[in-house]
């Protein structure tokens, strides 16, 4: 067995520490896009706590991707220049509360090395935990190395992608991002040069800087939000995302949309290019 392959699937973190307040669960919604009118109350839950007269502030379900930014299974010594985030998928086990101290225990669950010059995916877990041990939610992540790979290690297939139905959707909706927004969701934590340097940004292939993937995977999560769900985070289960595309900031995201029973299908493109951004996408709502 190749001895690069049982480094990375031997990484592992456990216990590691983090706390949140208001702020960054604010933060987050706005990064995201929530709040763009100032008038909407059901947008302002997420980023306004209320004054006059008090109300919960609301944390949007996929806020749990940067509760614990940093955390993470160990180094994996990839050209981190050409690193992008492959697939996103979170199972909530119970409401994110508005500020916390959690623990994060992280570990690779599989490598898939696709050759030399045709790089490598590594699949691993972070399961977030509240100050009682108890889980609060997992995050399973998928990360594509373009640089690397060729290393060799077992000759695995990654599982199949959710299944889009065939049919039209039910609906699609439209969700505006703004010029600057990259640079409001690095604040929660992802500070690669990627969605900030153009000079990064065009070493790495792109024309300039990019969306953070995770944060169309937000987006994602709040068009589910605002269609299915009723702005009422407790009701997601599980959210997932395939990542194919980048979004550039200041593009229209449009969101299809197909509802079976609890299972909420997506698929996420930008018109103006003819490019689907997100593949795959499932929400299950409970």
């Amino acid at each position: 067995m190749s001895a690069r392959y049982e480094e990375l699937k031997g990484l592992k973190n456990l216990g590691q520490k983090y706390a949140y307040t208001d702020r960054e669960v604010m933060l987050y919604a706005y990064g995201i896009g929530l709040g763009a009118d100032p008038m909407d109350e059901k947008e302002l839950a997420f980023v306004n706590e209320g004054t006059l007269t008090p109300r919960p502030l609301k944390v949007v379900p996929t806020f749990a991707s940067v509760a614990a930014w940093g955390s993470g299974p160990g180094e994996m010594n990839l050209n981190r220049v050409m690193v992008v985030d492959g697939e996103r998928d979170i199972t909530f086990h119970q409401p994110l509360p508005v500020a916390a101290n959690i623990t994060a225990d992280s570990s690779v669950l599989e490598v898939y090395d696709k050759g030399k010059d045709k790089g490598v995916v590594i699949s691993h877990q972070t399961v977030l935990k509240n100050e009682k041990g108890e889980k609060l939610a997992t995050l399973v992540a998928s990360r594509f190395a373009r640089g690397d790979g060729g290393f060799g290690g077992p000759n695995l297939t990654q599982p199949d992608p959710h299944r889009i139905p065939s049919r039209s959707p039910d609906k699609t909706i439209d969700i505006t991002t703004r010029p600057d927004q990259a640079l409001v969701y690095r604040l929660c934590g992802d500070r690669n040069p990627l969605h900030s340097d153009p000079e990064f940004a065009k070493k790495a292939g792109f024309p300039r800087p990019i969306l953070h993937g995770m944060c169309t995977y937000g987006i994602t999560c709040r068009g589910v939000l605002q269609t299915y769900a009723d702005y009422d985070p407790s009701a997601f289960r599980q959210h997932v995302a395939r990542f194919s595309s980048p979004v550039y900031p200041g593009e229209t995201v449009t969101m299809d949309l197909w509802k079976d029973g609890n299972v909420i299908s997506f698929e996420a493109k930008v018109k103006s290019r003819s490019v689907t951004v997100i593949k795959n996408g499932k929400t299950v709502l409970g």
